[in-house]
């Protein structure tokens, strides 16, 4: 069985580690314009030894915005910060794929354009709740907006959003980019049977809840080639009031294998349930099992938190390829390093997740 130090082919991209940074939410792109630039350089290089990046999530169009300084990649301006960071990360020996973002419902009139409501498949409040940043720069915790129905005939104009993005993210010299479909995002939002109720092709039945995502993949598919192109899930599993519905099992079957059929780069699984229900929650190990089986390419598991022994289990047993590890990419730049060399891992201080500036973000020492 593969080793987490093990090199690993992502359909001809070839990574060195199975140890992969996930997408991780920090807040901290230049306003005005959601503009990445020398903070985010630096924060990315000093991870360039992991086997991939994933950015943090990156919002395709301004209505697909739900928390402060969050980057966004469908400006000139965008395109050239990110650049900055793909080509400090290249410089040190590393491959980036930028996610592709867009929050849906989970959002408030105070990041929309113009102060619109929000947008999602149906016009359901979400239980949940957002961030705003005041003029002052105090940050406050508020309920979601009520979001409005996109209509059937903007459906062409959100897949032609995804698009653009993905051509702005290959000007700005990413590797790939990585479809967001799980969280209770937009696209997640879709594929729910306990949220889409709508009447028309984008909702429903099966096939049409799986639609805008299947859409999505193909506008980033024909910018990048399939290979190039991730999809992360979370099966069985969300937040912001966002339940499993009945079928949701056999949608992440059809969805893995309609994923498959296209042979991306990899799928990319957030197990909500980790920890205490490792594997006995409602994304069962039968389930992922069943899902690497029908996707037939590489999987990258996520969730463990600090437990790396379980991650290397699951590579043990056959359920994954690769582990995208979040919080430990934190606080150990070095990660792969430090456990290819049984170091001791360093500790994070989640106070400075979200912020402006280096501190909890550029300020976590190497120890290699």
């Amino acid at each position: 069985m593969p080793l987490l130090q093990d090199a690993i082919t992502l359909r001809g991209l070839v990574c060195p580690n199975r140890i992969f940074m996930a997408p991780l939410t920090r807040q901290r792109a230049k306003a005005p314009g959601d503009i990445p630039g020398e903070l985010q350089a630096e924060h990315y290089a000093q991870r360039a030894g992991f086997g991939a990046i994933i950015t943090e999530a990156t919002q395709i169009s301004p209505e697909g915005k739900g928390y402060p300084n969050t980057p966004g990649i469908y400006s000139d301006e965008q395109i050239a910060g990110w650049r900055l960071v793909t080509d400090r990360v290249r410089a040190a020996g590393g491959r980036m794929f930028l996610q592709l973002w867009h929050v849906g419902r989970v959002s408030h009139v105070a990041h929309q354009p113009d102060g619109q409501p929000p947008v999602a498949p149906v016009a359901v409040r979400s239980k949940g709740f957002v961030v705003i940043r005041h003029p002052d720069g105090r940050r406050e915790r508020v309920e979601a907006s009520m979001p409005r129905a996109l209509e059937t005939a903007e459906m062409p104009r959100l897949i032609e959003d995804f698009g653009h993005a993905a051509r702005c993210a290959k000007a700005a010299g990413f590797d790939g980019v990585e479809v967001h479909a799980a969280n209770s995002y937009l696209i997640n939002q879709f594929l729910s049977g306990s949220l889409n109720t709508r009447d028309d092709a984008w909702g429903g039945a099966l096939e049409n809840r799986m639609r805008l995502l299947m859409n999505v993949v193909d506008a980033a598919g024909e910018v990048f080639g399939y290979a190039r192109v991730g999809v992360r899930l979370s099966p069985m599993g969300s937040v912001n009031d966002l339940p499993p519905a009945p079928d949701d099992e056999e949608l992440m079957r059809r969805v893995a294998g309609e994923l498959g059929a296209r042979r991306l780069a990899y799928l990319h699984l957030f197990n909500h349930f980790w920890g205490k229900e490792r594997w006995n929650g409602p994304f069962s190990e039968a389930l992922c099992r069943e899902m690497r089986a029908r996707f037939d390419g590489p999987v990258v598991l996520n969730g463990y938190g600090t437990d790396v022994a379980a991650a290397q289990s699951d590579l043990d047993c056959g359920l994954g390829d690769a582990v995208a590890f979040g919080k430990l990419a934190i606080s150990n730049p070095d990660l792969p390093a430090r456990l290819a060399r049984g170091l001791p891992l360093a500790p994070w201080d989640d106070a400075t997740f979200y912020g402006d500036d280096a501190r909890g973000y550029n300020d976590y020492p190497s120890a290699t």
